[in-house]
Formats: structure tokens, C-alpha cells, sequence
């Protein structure tokens, strides 16, 4: 009988593990892909790539030096998100990348379900953590100025600004820079990410882009593309963006 429950994968063992193969799928495990560039269109992504990176980092750095209420801010939110996407699609080719089915591995397919699901445990682990950290001032002063533009409440314009600078930082970090880097693509892009939110001042957007850097990084080494990458930040900086100002 225990063989049973083994084979058909039911119980909470099976389900345990089935959650294991995939989560293995979404951050690990390669499917197969060639994305390999010759190398003068190799070298023209990396000198674009790194021209933005710079341009990116300026920009983002007045963004969030705006006053709060300011409607400049919209707008350098905004430009800011022209600059990642413009730099990620004159660097080169993009792809959305694939994963494998947990059980069947010739079976490949977008990564959309466990992609958004990593974006809300993602977002779940950042509130478990914002919970303990609000008591330490420093932390608290420097959360709460980034929500300083959350403060008059969560409008349909703040969430749109969210989702697109979202989306427009895959792109960009985890497609033309992951794309420019030969080797150790993952930790390079998660690297750059964090220098260009270090020009906020903010280090506790820094602390956030490492741990967000390195989880859609590993997305993107496993699927070969930005579609996984793109719904798990979305996904968890849209659910941060209203959870937060309940806990700031």
C-alpha cells in the first residue's frame, strides 16, 4: 500500500516533491537553447548595454530625489522605463524562454504559473521581513521614503508606473545585460542591478535587488528567456506596493 502512494505521487510526499521538481524547473534545471551571438553583434550588445546601465542609474537616482507629490515623478518613473526598454531591444535579440515540465521533460512550456507563485512567496518572505526590521529607525526611515509617493494611497497611475518599471527592468537586467555577460551571467547582472539602485541612496532598495536580482537571474539561466523573470518582479513589487504602506 505505501508503494502505492509512492507511485501515484499522492499524500503530502508526493505533493512536497512534485513542488520541489518544479520549483528545480523554474530556477535551476536548463532547457536546452542557442542563443549564441557571433561576436561583433556580442561586442555591439555589450558596449549598449553598458551605455544604458549608466544612463539608467542617473535617471533613477533624481526619480526618486523628487519631493513626494511632485508630478515630475510620473514622469522620470516613466522615462526611466523608455531607458531600460530602448537599451534591452537595441542591445539585441530578446527571447521569452521555456522550462520543462515537472514530470515530463520533453514537454516545454512558457513559464507563467510557477513564475507568478514564486512572486507572491517572494512578496510573502519581504512582509515576514519588513515585519521584524520596522523596529529598527533607520530601516523604517529609509522604507518609508521610498513610500512616500504611496503615502496619499495606491492609484491606478502608481500601480501602472509599478507593473511597466517592472517589467522594463527584465528587459533590461535579465535580457540585453544577462545576454552581454559571458561568463558568471547571473551574479554580473544581479551585481549591476544592485549599483544602479545603490544611486537612490536607498540601502534598503539595494538589499532588495539583491535578493530579487538573484532569483529572476537564476529564472533566466534556467528558461533561457525574460517572460519568467518579468512575472515574478511584477508579481512581487506590485503586491509590496500595497502591502507596505499597511506596515510603514
Amino acid at each position: 500500500m505505501g508503494e502505492g502512494v509512492r507511485g501515484t505521487g499522492t499524500g503530502r510526499g508526493g505533493l512536497r516533491t512534485s513542488a520541489e521538481r518544479a520549483l528545480r524547473g523554474l530556477l535551476w534545471d536548463k532547457v536546452p537553447r542557442n542563443h549564441r551571438q557571433d561576436p561583433r553583434p556580442f561586442l555591439v550588445r555589450r558596449v549598449v548595454t553598458g551605455v544604458f546601465v549608466v544612463i539608467g542609474a542617473v535617471v533613477l537616482g533624481w526619480s526618486l530625489q523628487i519631493e513626494a507629490g511632485d508630478s515630475t515623478f510620473y514622469v522620470a518613473t516613466l522615462v526611466l522605463a523608455s531607458i531600460w526598454t530602448i537599451g534591452a531591444f537595441a542591445s539585441g535579440p530578446l527571447y521569452l524562454g521555456r522550462i520543462a515540465h515537472p514530470e515530463r521533460h520533453d514537454d516545454l512550456r512558457r513559464p507563467v504559473v510557477g513564475a507568478i507563485v514564486l512572486g507572491l512567496l517572494l512578496a510573502g518572505i519581504f512582509v515576514v521581513g519588513a515585519l521584524v526590521v520596522r523596529e529598527i529607525p533607520l530601516v523604517d526611515r529609509q522604507i518609508s521614503s521610498v513610500l512616500s509617493h504611496a503615502n496619499a494611497g495606491v492609484t491606478p497611475m502608481l500601480v501602472l508606473i509599478t507593473v511597466v518599471n517592472g517589467i522594463a527592468e527584465e528587459l533590461f537586467f535579465r535580457g540585453a545585460l544577462y545576454a552581454a555577460v559571458p561568463r558568471h551571467p547571473v551574479a554580473v547582472s544581479t551585481v549591476a542591478y544592485v549599483v544602479a539602485t545603490l544611486a537612490t541612496g536607498n540601502f534598503m532598495l539595494a538589499f532588495a535587488a539583491i535578493l530579487l536580482g538573484v532569483v529572476t537571474g537564476l529564472e533566466r539561466r534556467a528558461s533561457g528567456g525574460v517572460l519568467a523573470p518579468v512575472l515574478t518582479h511584477v508579481t512581487w513589487s506590485t503586491v509590496m506596493l500595497f502591502a507596505l504602506p499597511l506596515l510603514f
